[in-house]
């Protein structure tokens, strides 16, 4: 290692070797154990090994670039940035977040696991909430998989109303994950949590009007029209994407296909116009209304992976959204799509429509 001296007369290393010495090799390894493992500052590092506090941070730069310390990110998704300003700005929304989810080098290219997705997109709108959430909000979260994903990511929220949007799938109405998803949001911020402790769809609509007028349950419905804010999935119109779609007899599914189903949020069918598809079905499901759903003033939708673009594009027509949270692939999808029903219309537009 060939030194030069500064003014202070300390040594300085040449930028331009290609190896450290032995000697150096060892100063910059218990450097960068002091830095990176024991959290030391470079100052104290420098008072210890008694040189400057720019030759500690040299001798970081030389431990990376030299192999003797790697970084790896073991996170498997980033923010990006300039797909999320394209998103916002290409569909008039207020929020848009776009998550690339990355590989791993030397990774295999299998396609992406539907739970990866689920848990990172969950995690982006959590962040999201966490920022624009205020104090005295309420909030609506449905029983989606990315909604689940968000519960569980959430790690700061201003005190505020946790509202469970529909009814439970599963059998264990008490234990269900959008129950729970809603229980752990709350805790988060100190609020209080008004599940829904009854199925999403029941056989027909004397029962669903006996379980809506059941106090616990009536007491939730009543904070539907209270809601501020919401974030909820957007599912393709396919067997096991959309929970509607598996809900419903093959003759019902026909009928809807029929009519041009596209895509379900909160289980309201929207056609390729962006137009939601009026069924008997809504006699019999404990859910927020669209009507209640477009009163929401940020209604944040989440997708992503396979046949999310085209339901997100579906949606976007409807004017609900005015934020959404989606990955990489299915964002460039939505950018490049140029077809001549690409109408998608912001909340305010569809404001001003419906008046005229």
């Amino acid at each position: 290692m060939r030194p030069r001296r500064d003014d202070s007369s300390e040594y300085e290393y040449v930028e331009a070797e290609a190896s450290l010495a032995p000697i150096d090799k060892l100063l910059a390894a218990s450097v960068a154990r002091r830095f990176y493992l024991a959290n030391q500052s470079k100052v104290d590092i420098a008072k210890e090994f008694d040189i400057s506090r720019f030759k500690v941070a040299r001798l970081l730069d030389a431990a990376v670039a030299h192999n003797i310390v790697r970084i790896d990110i073991t996170v498997p998704a980033e923010i990006d940035a300039a797909l999320s300003r394209a998103v916002t700005e290409r569909f008039g929304l207020r929020h848009g977040i776009v998550v690339n989810l990355t590989r791993s080098e030397g990774g295999a290219s299998a396609p992406w696991d539907p739970r990866q997705v689920s848990r990172w997109l969950g995690t982006a709108a959590a962040q999201l909430i966490s920022e624009i959430a205020e104090e005295g909000d309420v909030l609506g979260l449905d029983g989606s998989r990315s909604v689940e994903a968000f519960s569980e990511a959430v790690s700061r929220l201003p005190p505020c109303e946790v509202v469970q949007l529909a009814g439970v799938h599963g059998q264990d109405l008490a234990n269900d994950p959008a129950v729970a998803a809603v229980r752990r949001t709350a805790a988060f911020g100190g609020g209080r949590a008004f599940p829904l402790y009854t199925p999403f769809i029941l056989p027909d609509a004397s029962t669903a009007s006996i379980l809506r007028s059941q106090p616990a349950t009536a007491e939730t419905l009543d904070r539907f029209g209270r809601v501020t804010k919401a974030v909820v999935g957007i599912c393709a119109w396919e067997a096991t994407l959309s929970p509607v779609y598996d809900a419903l007899t093959d003759q019902e599914r026909e009928t809807h296909r029929a009519s041009g189903a596209c895509a379900e949020v909160v289980g309201h069918v929207f056609d390729q116009d962006g137009k939601v598809i009026p069924s008997e079905l809504d006699t019999r499901m404990i859910a927020m209304s669209a009507a209640q759903l477009r009163g929401v003033p940020e209604l944040i939708g989440v997708s992503g992976g396979v046949r999310s673009a085209e339901a997100i594009r579906t949606v976007l027509k409807s004017g609900l959204l005015t934020g959404v949270v989606t990955d990489a692939t299915t964002a460039r999808r939505l950018l490049w799509y140029d077809g001549p029903d690409d109408t998608s219309r912001t909340r305010d537009a569809y404001a001003v429509e419906t008046a005229t």
